[in-house]
């Protein structure tokens, strides 16, 4: 007789994992072992000892939460720790001891970002959010959560000096509500890196439009643009809580918005000047082409630098030429010194740029070149005050245009323009192919924007 034992072979018995098979005569039989139930076929656990895996279970579960919840805890304590360094490490502290120090000050800041908001913002700094690099760090496009477009500028690793001047420049902006002056809107400390958020200019520097190959520019708007800017920097010589001379006045540092509205940026190299001064010994900063000769050589610094500076600004705008270019002539390669002479051999309108040629009239043009030749006088109380030419500028552009005969008129007409003797260009020999920014890299006679010394965007 063939003995068959099913319960050795699991192929021919359908016995519960958790069952014992027993055979049988012919067949088998199932039962299911210790704590467990059923008919040998199908066994579950006694009642008990679910309870004793769901407990384990869910004790399992609460140490890992635990575990969890304490890991948590001490890295966002390290985080805020951390946080709490940067904050005095970027000049939290040393911004809240300026403000106080600062009598009737109203400067409040309007916001303080977090981290987060701002990484949010800029798609966690991406690439291809950046708008602008100078030599102070990167500006990033963002938009916050309330769909408003800023510009979020983020300062390279500093040392202690650069810290000071983030804070200086934090400080000056707090104090300045005016419609053509970049509005901050808010700041974070709380980064390995301070950053500022501004109001975002779409239409980039007035340098990028003026040096354009077809520059849209029209006198009109070389006027309007000229006096918006002449406006700021007048308000923060005289009606600014604490005077403030901007000390980086440059076409790079006038942005221009969606209409096309002169506002100017980067305060990064500007002082707070206190009221019964009126010259401040300083590092000089600035940028060659623009810089005064005599805050050059002394370290004296004036709003008059500004006003010199502006000068240049507005000889830019006229001509169309760059204030350094190495690939100029020995004569040309300072538009100041150029512009100058020109005047003083009675052939302005051979360097005017066409267009403003055509679109001025004699005296027009005259007029605003006797007011340019005041603000680059060597000398710094020969100038005007930024005020005075706010009104010049703002009289100037309700000359009237006389068709048919102004560029005719210019070119014979040139030996009005007479000048007096064109100031020593007392810093131009300095200038090497190598050298530029005082603070920074320049490169000279560049078809695109020079990178400033503490470029906006």
């Amino acid at each position: 007789m063939l003995y068959i034992d099913e319960c050795e072979d699991p192929n021919l018995n359908d016995c519960d994992g958790n069952a014992t098979c027993t055979n049988t005569p012919g067949s088998f039989s199932c039962s299911c072992n210790h704590r467990y139930v059923g008919d040998g076929r199908g066994c579950i656990p006694h009642a008990s000892q679910i309870s004793v895996i769901l407990g384990l279970s869910f004790g399992f579960v609460i140490l890992l939460m635990g575990v969890t919840w304490i890991f948590f805890f001490i890295n966002r304590r390290k985080l805020i720790k951390l946080r709490e360094q940067f904050f005095k490490q970027n000049g939290g502290s040393l911004m809240k001891q300026k403000i106080s120090s600062i009598e009737g000050t109203s400067a409040e800041l309007s916001k303080f970002f977090t981290v987060e908001e701002l990484k949010k913002a800029t798609n966690n700094y991406a690439e291809n959010q950046i708008i602008g690099r100078g030599g102070y760090g990167v500006v990033y496009k963002g938009i916050l959560p309330d769909q408003r477009i800023v510009a979020i500028k983020k300062s390279k690793v500093m040392d202690e000096n650069q810290v000071e001047q983030f804070i200086n420049e934090l400080l000056i902006v707090t104090q300045v509500n005016h419609r053509n002056v970049v509005k901050l809107l808010g700041c974070c400390f709380e980064t390995e890196v301070p950053e500022l958020v501004y109001e975002y200019i779409p239409n980039g520097t007035l340098f990028e439009h003026i040096h354009k190959t077809l520059s849209w520019l029209t006198l009109e708007h070389r006027l309007r643009i000229a006096t918006e800017a002449a406006g700021a920097l007048s308000y923060l010589h005289s009606a600014a809580s604490i005077p403030i001379i901007h000390r980086d006045v440059k076409s790079a540092n006038i942005l221009l918005d969606a209409n096309n509205v002169a506002k100017v940026a980067d305060f990064g190299a500007s002082r707070l000047v206190p009221l019964d001064q009126t010259r401040v010994t300083t590092l000089v900063q600035g940028t060659l082409g623009y810089l005064d000769p005599e805050y050059f050589h002394t370290g004296q610094l004036n709003e008059k630098s500004d006003v010199y500076s502006f000068g240049v600004v507005v000889a830019e705008l006229l001509t169309g030429k760059k204030p350094i270019c190495l690939e100029r002539s020995q004569e040309e390669r300072n538009l100041a010194t150029y512009f100058i002479m020109s005047m003083k051999e009675n052939r302005l309108c051979q360097i005017l740029d066409p267009r403003v040629v055509k679109e001025g009239t004699l005296e027009q043009l005259q007029a605003i070149a006797e007011l340019v030749k005041r603000c680059l006088c060597v000398k710094s109380e020969e100038r005007p005050a930024m005020k005075d030419v706010v009104v010049e500028l703002e009289s100037l552009r309700k000359y009237k245009k006389d068709l048919g005969v102004n560029q005719q008129s210019c070119e014979e007409s040139e030996s009005l323009l007479i000048s007096d003797e064109a100031p020593t260009n007392i810093y131009a020999s300095s200038i090497s192919p190598s050298t530029g920014d005082i603070s920074g890299h320049y490169s000279f006679c560049s078809s695109t924007t020079p990178p400033p010394s503490k470029s906006f965007y």
